[in-house]
């Protein structure tokens, strides 16, 4: 092979190659701690925390500048893996979670019960003070515009989409979060079809980010229209075609699932 060839293939591997031994630790504990339900043993991972550490430690010291040399999937991944390692992290330093006074309509093993647990907690991203509701809200949602991000980010409930086994990648990304979407879905928990009376109880993700999956539609339409149309947007490509074309005809009654704040942990 001609020594230039080699260096331009070698110029591309180096950057994913150094990408992937910026997640090895986080990899790791993927592995270790989240089973195949998507549920995580945080009582095993505050006991072996230090890749989680790590990785919280490699990201706040992330050079910003070999960030923004990412192509786009790649930032969006980080975002997202940044996300759900730093809410793991954030179960961990309250763990086991106590139960708070006024807190009662939540459960008592729940992220809820942690105080202001979205904007109180500062965690440092390419040395920059960031919430995880900054990390969503303005950084993810604002400069990405991919509403499948609802079914990849954890917010480490039970009615959260399940935490994935391996950190996200850029290359794999689109098929990454078609797999986070078709198997939100398919869970009975996130999504039913009641033809009989003619009824769709949707996860409440899809009530709170309508705008994201159906942008524009309230506007124009309404607010009605627009969530059933967040609906379709969101589930239809990944159902089966009759529960496809189902939700497309657009005539049920939609409701929405209660939210299970429940924390996102294996039985013990």
């Amino acid at each position: 092979m001609k020594p230039i060839l080699l260096a331009a293939m070698l110029s591309l591997l180096a950057p994913a190659a150094a990408r992937a031994d910026l997640y090895q630790p986080y990899a790791a504990v993927l592995r270790t701690h989240v089973d195949e339900h998507g549920l995580v043993d945080y009582a095993g991972l505050k006991a072996d925390r230090a890749g989680l550490d790590e990785f919280a430690g490699t990201i706040a010291d992330l050079d910003p500048a070999l960030y923004e040399s990412w192509a786009e999937p790649e930032r969006l991944a980080f975002w997202i893996n940044a996300y759900n390692a730093l809410t793991l992290r954030l179960i961990v330093d309250h763990y086991p979670i106590q139960s708070l006074a006024g807190r009662e309509k939540y459960p008592a093993r729940s992220i809820q019960q942690i105080p202001n647990p979205w904007s109180r907690p500062r965690y440092r991203v390419m040395g920059q003070e960031r919430s995880l509701d900054d990390i969503e809200h303005n950084v993810i949602r604002k400069e990405f515009h991919e509403p499948r991000i609802h079914m990849a980010l954890v917010c480490a409930a039970m009615s959260c989409p399940p935490l994935r086994r391996e950190p996200f990648s850029g290359a794999e990304l689109d098929a990454q979060l078609d797999d986070q979407s078709r198997r939100f879905f398919s869970d009975l928990r996130n999504l039913q079809i009641d033809r009989e009376k003619n009824e769709v109880y949707a996860s409440q993700i899809l009530e709170w980010f309508a705008d994201d999956f159906a942008p524009g539609v309230v506007k124009e339409h309404g607010q009605l229209v627009a969530r059933r149309t967040a609906v379709v947007n969101a589930a239809g490509p990944h159902v089966p075609a009759d529960a496809r074309a189902y939700l497309e005809a657009g005539d049920f009654l939609l409701k929405y699932f209660d939210y299970d704040w429940t924390l996102n942990e294996q039985s013990k």
